[in-house]
């Protein structure tokens, strides 16, 4: 169906519909728009967000009420980036900025019809089933899988964070799958896991000969997931001038290789993930204002197992059989007192964590049952108010003023001491990236050389 109140726009996407095999409802308001979607079976929807009788995104909301699985194209003359984040939050599976050319406007389509064939149009019980790799059936696991559907409708940024362990890249994963580019590539680039002189070329590409050492053109990861999704994880931890090239991105859809004369399209959706929560992140400075009003369309929090351990009964019993098989053991069942002890943990690597003691039981182990004495020792949270290197005192201590740097600085090397020097275990108990800790440890030594 088409809704614009521009009679020779109508006929110009009328036609081209048609040509493409569509059965076409055109309508010049909204009140006969919806009275068209009321009375006939539409999936898919080209809506002009300025009409004369009503607004546009109100439309969407009744539509998707309606029949929450038809896909919803915007169109509007409107360049305001609050225009189309609207709509996307509205669930609009694309926006199309006027004057649409063709070759956009089929794209839209085809992703609005595979989209349309992908749909479940009984839902039920799948609603509440869980996607993807996820386990669980917690009330706080299904408002996730809720907000994963409801993203993957759309083609809008979005922003994943939670803990370490949580499943930021299964969501992610899962996102792609159920949304309308799941035939195509999805990619992952960890940001934080290489060296900042590298990030540029991994993400945007190459030329051949645009350095010394490069031998081939690359297409970097933009490029690679053309057609799909790319899921930046650690995204705070991309360099300014990084940081700065993706908003241009994000603003043209264009990107440019090291090395090359010009700029090329690529058609990605980005899926980010991070430990913090967006506007934490920009408030230490470690993402750039204007390139989170880019990202942060739509947010998912990962929720950390400690706040739906009901659903580690199931993790467990679903994974000892695939982690069983892995290591030739032959377990079959957990103890009802195994399972008690799992329960009772905190968790602070999450499931990540879980996993890997339930693997080196199994290994360590022989089976048919998983019993506690089997358990490696699961390493405990460290209390956010406790130290572990000095003593309770009984006289109210004086607040010294610290900056943020500082106070930076000192939970950091807290947490290497805590872990006897390791990096990566410190790393993982603060949420962040091993390079991350890695830089700032190069920029404190640089600084204190410099002073």
């Amino acid at each position: 169906m088409l809704i614009d109140d521009v009679a020779s726009l109508r006929g110009i996407y009328e036609s081209h519909l048609q040509n493409s095999g569509f059965d076409v409802y055109t309508a010049g308001t909204a009140n006969d728009g919806i009275l068209l979607f009321r009375n006939n079976p539409i999936e898919i929807v080209l809506l002009d967000l300025m009409l004369p009788d009503r607004d546009g995104d109100a439309l969407i909301a009744e539509m998707l009420d309606l029949r929450p699985r038809t896909a919803i194209i915007v169109i509007t003359a409107d360049r305001s980036i609050d225009r189309a984040v609207n709509a996307m939050r509205c669930r609009a599976l694309d926006v199309l900025i006027k004057p649409v050319t063709e070759a956009r406007l089929t794209g839209a389509i085809d992703s609005a019809r595979s989209f349309a064939l992908q749909a479940n149009p009984h839902g039920g019980d799948l609603d509440h089933a869980p996607i993807g790799a996820f386990i669980g059936h917690s009330p706080r696991m299904q408002r996730v899988y809720d907000r994963i559907r409801s993203a993957a409708r759309s083609t809008a940024p979005v922003y994943i964070w939670g803990e370490s362990g949580t499943g930021k890249e299964l969501c992610a994963h899962a996102i792609h799958m159920l949304g309308p580019r799941a035939a195509a590539p999805f990619i992952t680039l960890d940001c934080g896991a290489l060296p900042a002189e590298r990030l540029d070329s991994e993400l945007f590409g190459h030329v051949r000969g645009a350095f010394p050492g490069a031998v081939t053109d690359k297409p970097g990861a933009l490029m690679s997931a053309n057609g799909g999704s790319v899921l930046l994880d650690n995204v705070n931890e991309l360099p300014p001038d990084t940081q700065s090239k993706l908003l241009r991105f994000l603003q043209s859809g264009m990107t440019k290789p090291f090395g090359a004369d010009e700029p090329i399209q690529a058609d990605v959706r980005v899926l980010c993930a991070a430990a913090l929560p967006a506007v934490e992140a920009v408030r230490l400075g470690q993402l750039r204002e204007d390139l989170n009003y880019r990202l942060h369309v739509l947010d998912i929090a990962m929720p950390p197992l400690r706040e739906h351990p009901e659903d580690i009964s199931h993790i467990a019993q679903t994974a000892l059989a695939r982690l069983a098989s892995e290591e030739n053991r032959h377990f079959t069942t957990i103890s009802s007192d195994t399972i008690a002890v799992l329960e009772a943990q905190s968790w602070p690597g999450n499931v990540r964590q879980l996993m890997n003691v339930l693997r080196a039981a199994i290994v360590m182990s022989h089976g048919p049952e998983l019993t506690p004495d089997m358990l490696p020792e699961i390493s405990p949270q460290m209390p956010c108010d406790a130290s572990p290197t000095e003593p309770a005192s009984a006289e109210p201590q004086e607040m010294v003023p610290r900056t943020l740097e500082e106070i930076e600085r000192s939970a950091i090397e807290t947490a290497i001491e805590r872990h006897n020097g390791s990096i990566p275990r410190a790393a993982n108990e603060l949420g962040v990236a091993p390079s991350t800790i890695y830089r700032k440890r190069d920029a404190w030594i640089k600084k204190e050389r410099d002073d």
